[in-house]
């Protein structure tokens, strides 16, 4: 975990949930945002900042899918810790706009998505723009024919928040990771364990490496495909399971799994930050 004094990164500008997450995983950290997931992966690679604070995914839309491939694609970063944020979008206007002359829509890929049934019911005439983050379409908002997706929690003067939830489902959580550079100590506590893997070219490949864990009694609890960059037809798995990393047992099922399979890497391990 963070520390007093150490320097944090996460995807800005503040009042994003990032900022949310981060607040609630390092609040005695020093928090800085940045512009992209890219740019906040490049401020710890480079040392500018100790951690980073990234959703990896969300209860409605899935995966975050470039933040599992810059995890992958980073160099002795892990994640150690985790939480969740309820996700509460709000549609921001002008005060007094009238929705049925909106022309556009503002916000992030994600919360556009998460928002989809309402703004094809309300405002089947708005172009949808996306932007870097939620908080950052509150900037774009400067006529009465502009709308934002925010989160409940962003406030600015002349601008008017919905009094409901736009969300297209009520129980909407976005789980985030707190990440640094070093492998995790070898007594390290945890309850999720979070890994990638390829698997052998042969039948029944992604069978075996799973084997390995039911032979372990060990229960995933999240798996995710990607495809592999340049490399038609081949994918990559992101596999979260239930266990402590400082048990033997553990590291014994997750060593058998990096000489089974093609090739492995460690990217978490944390206590779960998901609602029950």
């Amino acid at each position: 975990m963070a520390v007093n004094g150490d320097k944090v990164g996460y995807l800005g500008p503040d009042g994003t949930y990032s900022f949310l997450a981060a607040k609630k995983l390092c609040p005695q950290a020093d928090l800085t945002a940045y512009s992209s997931f890219f740019v906040v992966f490049k401020a710890l690679e480079d040392g500018v900042v100790n951690g980073i604070v990234v959703p990896v995914e969300n209860t409605v839309n899935g995966a975050v899918t470039q933040v599992l491939d810059l995890l992958q694609e980073s160099e002795n970063i892990c994640a150690t810790a985790a939480c969740a944020v309820k996700v509460d979008h709000r549609l921001a206007t002008c005060e007094g706009a009238d929705l049925s002359k909106i022309e556009r829509v503002y916000s992030h890929s994600q919360a556009l998505a998460q928002c989809s049934r309402f703004l094809v019911n309300n405002l089947p005439q708005a172009k949808l723009i996306e932007t870097s983050s939620t908080a950052e379409s509150l900037d774009k908002i400067k006529s009465a024919e502009d709308a934002g997706i925010v989160g409940s929690h962003c406030q600015r003067k002349s601008v008017a928040l919905s009094d409901y939830s736009v969300s297209d489902e009520e129980k909407n959580y976005t789980q985030f990771l707190y990440a640094r550079k070093g492998a995790p100590a070898d007594d390290a506590f945890s309850d999720r364990i979070f890994f990638s893997v390829t698997c052998r070219h042969r039948v029944g490949a992604l069978v075996e490496l799973l084997s390995i864990l039911r032979e372990s009694s060990i229960n995933m609890t999240e798996i995710e495909s990607r495809p592999i960059k340049n490399r038609t037809g081949e994918f990559r798995f992101f596999i979260e399971v239930e266990g402590n990393y400082a048990d033997p047992g553990i590291k014994r099922a997750l060593k058998k799994i990096e000489t089974e399979a093609n090739s492995y890497k460690l990217l978490g391990c944390y206590v779960c930050g998901l609602p029950k």
